[in-house]
């Protein structure tokens, strides 16, 4: 019974959530659309003619907006273990970027170019419990800094959702090691009570 009642509130809150019916009323694919955009708008990420890998990208908010703001001057390359609609100027991989073929499939559609920006919306699928979802978590940023560090270009940046709590300061510090600056970001349409952050790291040093 709890678990149902739990799901109905979530369903509630998020039915009646702004974000997600802004999206709905904007033509974006999730709420998170809006949290990249925020950022953007911000710390100026993006820009005509970059390549930009986006990881854990379904169902395309993300992308979407890569699409919108690139122009069709750049490329976009997209992974998710599950599907994706397809979207104007997005090139899509399906599987799980831990594995050496889907890999190699990355590797491949850059075509020997290297990455400007690499971001990860990446969570995992939430048991409720925390000593459980943390290092998960954890695990799935690291997986993708591990990715940026393979095809960022020197002085290139890396942007990606973090949850706070066991292994977040070591990660911060990671981070600071591998780039010349880290900022954390808290858009407006990230829940107020989640633990979620974004890090925004800028210059990799290569």
């Amino acid at each position: 019974m709890a678990r149902s009642k739990t799901s109905a509130a979530w369903l509630k809150e998020h039915v009646d959530d702004v974000w997600v019916q802004k999206a709905q009323k904007d033509g974006y694919r999730s709420r998170a659309t809006y949290k990249l955009a925020e950022i953007d708008d911000k710390d100026r990420l993006l820009r005509s003619g970059m390549t930009v890998i986006d990881l854990g990208s379904a169902p395309g908010g993300w992308s979407q907006l890569l699409s919108e703001r690139l122009g069709g001057q750049g490329t976009i390359l997209a992974s998710d273990i599950l599907p994706m609609d397809p979207l104007p100027d997005v090139q899509f991989i399906q599987g799980d970027f831990m594995e050496d073929e889907v890999l190699q499939q990355l590797l491949d559609a850059m075509q020997g170019r290297q990455a400007d920006l690499v971001i990860s919306d990446m969570a995992p699928n939430l048991s409720g419990m925390n000593a459980i979802d943390q290092p998960r978590a954890m695990y799935l940023v690291e997986l993708a800094l591990d990715l940026a560090e393979q095809v960022l270009k020197p002085g290139g940046d890396f942007l990606a959702k973090v949850f706070q709590g066991e292994g977040y300061e070591d990660y911060l510090k990671l981070l600071r090691s591998r780039f010349d600056r880290v900022v954390t970001r808290k858009p407006e349409a990230s829940r107020a009570r989640s633990r979620e952050v974004y890090l925004l790291a800028r210059g990799f040093k290569g």
